[in-house]
């Protein structure tokens, strides 16, 4: 499926280019990527995501104070729901700006601006997980769990120790995939990548006639594109040539999908249309930036899915060999991740690849009863060849 996309964006670079003899040499109508993503006009950059980096760094601070038994409840929620000005944060940067991770979750335009009860839920289910982070793993830190009660566990052979609540549920790692999708991959997909923000009211005819935003070298559509490539690669050292690995999102991730040989190329994929998309907006030809997004959306969409798969069936393998923390550990990923799927966009259309009833209904699945303590094996496979199949690959391909 990607080679076919990215067929249909050659193929629509050429034939815009190619058309007529009249457009063989209008330079409108050609698109060529560079090298980097770098962009310039009269010798200045009009690449700026600040506000993107601002908050997955935000994201990766309170990912790292939800693992502080120090914290309390009021704490975590303020780093998740910042006030401009509050010292939330161990970054003085930080703590002055007006933004904040809570406001961006499941906030896009094309999912959530009609839709605003379930995304009001979503919020409403990672202020629980925090909240139940502080008064009930912290508050049973030195405990150790059982089925029904929260506390620590330990690998086996004197492993990693886990934190879990009843059900054994790592909190913080339920909270911290589910930001991947929440966050980095509904503002990219479904936000400032969409139609409807890229040519909102006067975006078109500004970016055809070069009429930049007040105080800045760059187009609307073009700093929105931007504002999607940040929430990629934003805290990356050098942004333009990315390397991945950068944060605990979803660059990191894409780099370990990339990094399985069954989906080599994947990130190069994804860097290509974006830089691609970016060129043919200054290009302003819109033809071929929207192939790029239908890839963009592939691509992206297949990170937390095989993720998910990956550690269901690593959590299998944990319980196979009674380790408990081990098994959780994994399957509290998987949860997430698939809290994550509802975020994703099938390339060309206007829905996920699954509803949000459906991620709901995987994860009460995951957590009925006392939880991961007592969750069959079947059940693991199950939903690992669901989501496999829907995105089209196979659940060993995943799991290795």
């Amino acid at each position: 499926m990607r080679k076919i996309l990215l067929g249909i964006a050659i193929t629509s670079a050429l034939f815009t280019s190619c058309s007529s003899d009249d457009d063989v040499n209008n330079p409108i109508n050609e698109v060529e990527a560079p090298l980097t993503y770098k962009f310039t006009r009269d010798g200045n950059s009009t690449v700026d995501f600040n506000g993107q980096t601002t908050r997955i760094q935000m994201a990766m601070e309170l990912r790292s104070a939800l693992k502080d038994n120090t914290k309390s409840a009021a704490e975590l929620q303020a780093m998740f729901a910042h006030l401009e000005g509050e010292s939330d944060f161990s970054d003085t940067n930080l703590n002055a700006s007006g933004k904040n991770v809570r406001s961006k979750v499941a906030a896009s335009k094309d999912y959530f601006a009609a839709n605003t009860t379930v995304s009001n839920e979503i919020k409403g289910l990672m202020d629980s997980w925090i909240e139940q982070q502080a008064t009930t793993v912290f508050a049973n830190w030195d405990v150790t769990a059982t089925a029904g009660t929260a506390g620590q566990l330990q690998q086996a052979g004197g492993g990693t120790m886990r934190y879990v609540d009843a059900k054994g549920l790592e909190l913080d790692q339920a909270v911290a995939k589910t930001l991947i999708g929440g966050l980095m991959i509904d503002q990219m997909l479904n936000h400032y990548l969409s139609t409807s923000v890229l040519d909102e009211a006067s975006n078109i005819e500004n970016n055809n006639n070069g009429v930049v935003d007040q105080g800045k070298f760059y187009t609307t559509m073009e700093h929105k594109w931007d504002e999607g490539y940040g929430y990629l690669y934003g805290n990356e050292v050098d942004p333009s040539v990315p390397v991945l690995g950068a944060d605990s999102f979803l660059n990191t991730y894409l780099k370990q999908v990339d990094s399985d040989p069954d989906f080599a190329g994947t990130a190069a994929e994804v860097y290509d249309a974006l830089k691609l998309g970016r060129a043919a907006i200054v290009a302003k030809n819109y033809e071929v930036r929207d192939a790029q997004v239908a890839i963009i959306r592939e691509n992206i969409s297949i990170v937390p899915a095989v993720r998910a798969v990956h550690y269901l069936q690593g959590g299998k393998i944990g319980m196979a060999a009674e380790d408990h923390a081990k098994a959780f550990h994994a399957l509290s990923e998987a949860l997430g991740f698939i809290n994550s799927l509802q975020f994703t966009r099938q390339p060309n259309t206007d829905t996920p690849y699954f509803t949000h009833a459906e991620v709901t209904a995987f994860m009460d699945a995951l957590m009925d009863g006392n939880g991961f303590w007592d969750v069959a094996p079947e059940v693991l496979d199950s939903m690992s060849e669901a989501i496999a199949s829907k995105f089209g690959f196979t659940v060993e391909e995943a799991a290795n």
